[in-house]
């Protein structure tokens, strides 16, 4: 016996839950029910008392803080868990911050409160989820065995032997996306033979809300803003490095991140455990089928040494959002149920789900070629590439123009972006992040 509902999303993360609040807050003539399934989707809240940020942290331009807002997810982040960071600075390394071979973003320069935010993974997917069910939707806990879609509906096969179906299935279950492996979607892409270590670290000289990333030609290094006066590092090495890393002890671990920032921030200090994970290209070949749409990692992974991941995932949220009707009032409404669905139903109208596919599509692959194309060549060591990367940096810091360009990009305010994203959800000063 199947129970039926409107949509069927399958990954109950960050990107699955920000999606099934949106479908369901931003309003609808016909609510649609929406079922979050994935491992310990209904699990209780943890606890709120967590004494320190989670390892894994994520750097939100204003698209995602948008959407975050949009789906009722970011007021229920915790406020010290959440940092406006004003400045970001790169450079090469054989270049000095704020010297030759350096390039600076201030959020002064192109009229913004801040370049975005930086926001503990923990407390993000848990406000995601809280959003999600406050919305109604209806978390449920399995691993799924069984994906298919076709003309008329969608179905999903759990482990334990259950069985949903239900008029769109969204596959928004990560990079090793087993509902994409189950709709015979095929993949592209390389990986990177690298790990991002990521640890929360001391440092002899003040943040100074302020992004730092060095590029190494073994990998980019980065120094996230905490509000505490720590920073929290993403580090790509090559994975027998990484594996050499994470064996020594704090004191030798932190001449080691001292000695590969050149000591930009001082002598650092190692306050966490340190963790990694693989670093690979991914893009998926189709992103929609009858019935059936990836959205987040499940359709692309990329590179982060611009923290641009999740940022994409959650774009794509609001774009398929806002092709289903539930972006913008007035949009096309949704069937009542699954029973009613037919051509004309935007749930399931294949012409609907491509139109988001070709918006995002040619979106992501963008981003996904430049940070590629940007790991290949900071990777470089010959002499001369590491000349023409100083020169390059230098010259595009004095293009004021430019670098207005490049920062809206990376606040998600630029290229196609959903209409509500650029109108509805207005950044209000006194509801951010506190300041430094």
């Amino acid at each position: 016996m199947s129970r039926e509902f409107d949509v069927l999303i399958v990954g109950a993360g960050a990107v699955g839950s920000a999606l099934a609040a949106l479908l369901l807050a931003r309003g609808h003539a016909s609510p649609r029910r929406v079922a979050l399934i994935g491992e310990r989707a209904d699990a209780a809240s943890p606890d709120p008392a967590e004494p320190d940020w989670d390892l894994r942290v994520f750097a939100l331009g204003r698209a995602a803080q948008r959407v975050l807002e949009s789906c009722g997810a970011w007021s229920l982040l915790p406020r010290d868990r959440v940092f406006a960071y004003e400045r970001m600075c790169v450079w090469d390394a054989s270049g000095a911050p704020a010297g030759m071979g350096s390039l600076t973003f201030d959020c002064a320069d192109i009229g913004e409160p801040n370049l975005g935010f930086i926001v503990d993974g923990r407390a993000l997917h848990e406000a995601c989820r809280r959003a999600a069910s406050a919305a109604g939707a209806v978390a449920i806990d399995g691993t799924v065995r069984a994906a298919s879609s076709d003309g008329s509906s969608a179905r999903v096969g759990l482990a334990d032997g259950r069985e949903l179906a239900g008029g769109l299935l969204i596959a928004a279950d990560g990079a090793g996306s087993r509902t994409r492996e189950l709709l015979g979607i095929e993949t592209a892409g390389h990986g990177y033979h690298q790990d991002a270590l990521v640890a929360h670290v001391r440092t002899g000289k003040p943040h100074d809300a302020t992004a730092w990333q060095r590029f190494l030609t073994t990998g980019p290094l980065a120094f996230l803003p905490l509000p505490d006066g720590r920073c929290s590092i993403v580090w790509s090495v090559a994975r027998p490095q990484a594996v050499r890393l994470r064996a020594l002890d704090a004191q030798a671990f932190g001449a080691a991140l001292s000695a590969a920032s050149d000591r930009a921030l001082g002598d650092v200090e190692l306050a966490s455990a340190v963790a990694s994970y693989p670093l690979k290209l991914q893009y998926a070949l189709e992103y929609a089928r009858p019935r059936a749409v990836l959205v987040g990692d499940a359709a692309h992974a990329i590179h982060p040494l611009a923290g641009q991941g999740l940022n994409l995932g959650l774009i794509d949220c609001a774009v398929l959002a806002e092709e289903l009707g539930g972006g913008s009032p007035g949009g096309p409404r949704a069937a009542a149920s699954p029973r009613d669905a037919g051509a004309a139903d935007p749930l399931g109208d294949f012409r609907t789900l491509r139109r988001y596919e070709r918006r995002r599509k040619s979106e992501n692959l963008l981003t996904a070629t430049a940070m590629d194309g940007l790991e290949r060549l900071f990777a470089s060591p010959s002499t001369a590439m590491m000349r023409l990367r100083a020169y390059g940096l230098t010259a595009v810091d004095k293009l004021a123009f430019v670098k207005r360009q490049l920062a809206r990009r990376a606040l998600g305010l630029a290229g196609d972006v959903p209409a509500f994203i650029e109108h509805e959800a207005r950044f209000t000063a006194d509801r951010s992040s506190p300041r430094r």
